[in-house]
C-alpha cells in the first residue's frame, strides 16, 4: 500500500482537522516522528529510526488518546535511548515483560482468545486439559523460565495414570502456546520442541463392538435392563441409530422433530464440523416418546442422572454394557456392528458412509450426497429397526434383505 508524505511541522489543530484519504498517508512533523492517516479515519503515531544501519518503525500510539505533546515526549525518550546505543523497541519489550503479568495461565487464556473458530465444545475441552493436566504446575511460573524438563513432568504426570492420548493433547497445546507466546513477545524459545520423539506410544486398538453372534443375546438383555431407565433408552437410542456417544449425550430436544422423525445435530456437535441429519425409525420416534415422559422438562434428551443440566458422563454408557450387561463391547462399537451389517446386506456403500457421519473430503459432492441419499437413508434406518426387532424376536442373524425394499 502507498503512503505519500506531508512534510512539516505539526500543530494540534492540524493534528485534530486531518482528514482520510483513499490510501494510507503520513503528516511530518520532523526528526521521524510521524502521523499515520488511514482511509478509516484512524491516526497512528509513528516514530521512523535506523538502529545498527537498519531502518525500524516504532509505534508510539493511537491519536487522540496520545496526543501531539505526548507522541513528542516519547519521541525524545527514544531517541535518549538511541543516543545511548539501546534500540527503543527491545527496551520496550524488555519493560513489557517486566510490567505485565507474563506467567503461563494469562498467556495460555490469551492463546484461547485467539481460537475464535473453534467450536464451544471444542474449546471447552481444550480448555479443560489445561487448566487440570496443566496450569496446576505450568500457571504460575514466568513463561520465560519453563524449561523442557518443567513440560516433560506436565507429560510424564499424565501418562502415569494411563491417559496417553490426552498427554499427547496437552504436548501439542503447551507447543501452540509457547508458539503464541513467541510470536507476539513474550518468549524467545519453545521448550516443547526438544520433546518430539519421548511420549509413551500404545498400539492402536480398536473399539470392540457386539459381535453379530452376541447379538440376539445383547438386545434381550439390554430389554430386561434393571439400571436407570433413561440409560437404558440411551442404550436402545444408540443401538438403533449409531451415532458417536457424544453426539447422543449432547442430544437436545430442540434439535428432534418427532413429528417427522428427523434429528438434526448442529454442526457445532459434529466431529466433521457440519449438521448431519439422522433419519427416525418408528421404533425411535417410539422410544423418543417413552424418553420424553422422564425428561421433557430439560433440554437434553439423555441428561446425567445428578445434574439434568449437564449430559450423562460420559462412560456411563459403556459401563452399563461392559459391567451391568457383561458384554465386552463399548458404545461406540454400535458403529462396527450396523456398518458390517448394512455392507453385508448390500447397501450402497456411500448411503452408509454418510449415515455414519464419516466427511466426504470434496465439499461440492459431500452437498450433493446429503440431498440424494436422503430417501435411501431413511429406508435403510427403518430397515435396520426392524432387524433388530426380528433378532430380538429370534430371528436368525443374516444380512437384511433389500430385494424387495
Amino acid at each position: 500500500m502507498a503512503v505519500n508524505s506531508l512534510s512539516g511541522k505539526l500543530s494540534a489543530v492540524l493534528v485534530k482537522q486531518t482528514k482520510p484519504k483513499d490510501a494510507v498517508y503520513k503528516l511530518t512533523d520532523g526528526k521521524g516522528l510521524n502521523l499515520e492517516v488511514r482511509p478509516n479515519g484512524s491516526k497512528y503515531w509513528r516514530l521512523s529510526y535506523r538502529y545498527h544501519n537498519k531502518q525500524k518503525t516504532l509505534a508510539l500510539g493511537v491519536y487522540p488518546q496520545v496526543t501531539l505533546v505526548n507522541a513528542r515526549d516519547k519521541s525524545f525518550e527514544a531517541k535518549q535511548l538511541l543516543d545511548k546505543g539501546i534500540d527503543p523497541a527491545i527496551r520496550r519489550k524488555q519493560q513489557k515483560s517486566v510490567t505485565l503479568d507474563n506467567t503461563f495461565a494469562p498467556i495460555s487464556a490469551e492463546w484461547m482468545k485467539t481460537r475464535a473458530k473453534w467450536s464451544k465444545g471444542h474449546a471447552d475441552k481444550v480448555r479443560q486439559t489445561i487448566t487440570t493436566d496443566a496450569l496446576p504446575y505450568l500457571g504460575n511460573m514466568p513463561i520465560t523460565d519453563i524449561k523442557t524438563s518443567d513440560v516433560l513432568y506436565v507429560v510424564r504426570k499424565i501418562e502415569a495414570r494411563g491417559a496417553l492420548d490426552v498427554a499427547a493433547r496437552v504436548k501439542q497445546r503447551i507447543n501452540s502456546i509457547f508458539r503464541y507466546a513467541i510470536q507476539t513477545g513474550y518468549a524467545e524459545y519453545n521448550p516443547v520442541e526438544a520433546l518430539k520423539d519421548v511420549l509413551t506410544t500404545r498400539k492402536v486398538q480398536h473399539r470392540q463392538s457386539i459381535q453379530l453372534d452376541q447379538l440376539p443375546a445383547y438386545l434381550k438383555a439390554l430389554d430386561s435392563y434393571q439400571g436407570n431407565s433413561v440409560t437404558r433408552y440411551a442404550l436402545q437410542f444408540i443401538t438403533m441409530t449409531f451415532v458417536r456417544p457424544g453426539e447422543l449425550r449432547s442430544a437436545e430436544w430442540k434439535d428432534i422433530d418427532i413429528d417427522k422423525a428427523i434429528w438434526r445435530i448442529p454442526a457445532e456437535k459434529m466431529k466433521m464440523d457440519e449438521e448431519h441429519i439422522v433419519p427416525l425409525s418408528k421404533q425411535a420416534v417410539d422410544l423418543l416418546k417413552q424418553v420424553k415422559e422422564l425428561t421433557s422438562q430439560y433440554d437434553l434428551v439423555f441428561p446425567g442422572s445428578h445434574d439434568h443440566r449437564k449430559p450423562m458422563s460420559e462412560n456411563t454408557l459403556t459401563y452399563a454394557i461392559r459391567k451391568r450387561l457383561g458384554f465386552d463391547a463399548t458404545a461406540h462399537g454400535f458403529r462396527t456392528t450396523a456398518s458390517t451389517i448394512l455392507n453385508e446386506s448390500g447397501y450402497r456403500v456411500d448411503v452408509i458412509e454418510r449415515q455414519l457421519a464419516h466427511g466426504e473430503r470434496n465439499k461440492v459432492r459431500a452437498a450433493y450426497n446429503r440431498s440424494q441419499y436422503m430417501a435411501e437413508r431413511v429406508e435403510m434406518m427403518q430397515a435396520y429397526s426392524d432387524f433388530l426387532d426380528g433378532v430380538k424376536a429370534g430371528a436368525q442373524v443374516v444380512p437384511i434383505n433389500i430385494s424387495n425394499k
